[in-house]
């Protein structure tokens, strides 16, 4: 029984992007939330704190589709 297990590269190269995607959300909405937090005076600090929200989850979402992406592409079998 031979098991080929070659990782497929695109899958895996499609998974580093999104983990590229995270890593850049990972700094920008946790530095936009920090900047908005520190001006609570400003007219847009509603907006902007929705915003770094949004990043931080989307940062947390793009992580697990990323590892996701990543393992399916080393150890997923191929039909």
């Amino acid at each position: 029984m031979v098991d080929n297990n070659n990782t497929d590269k695109e899958l895996l190269s499609k998974g580093l992007k999104q983990m590229l995607i995270c890593l850049f959300l990972m700094f920008a909405g946790p530095t936009l939330l920090h900047l908005t937090l520190n001006n609570k005076e400003k007219p847009l600090y509603i907006p902007l704190f929705i915003l770094s929200i949004v990043l931080c989850v989307l940062a947390i979402t793009f992580l697990f589709i990323g590892i996701n992406t990543i393992m399916n592409s080393m150890f997923k079998k191929k039909k």
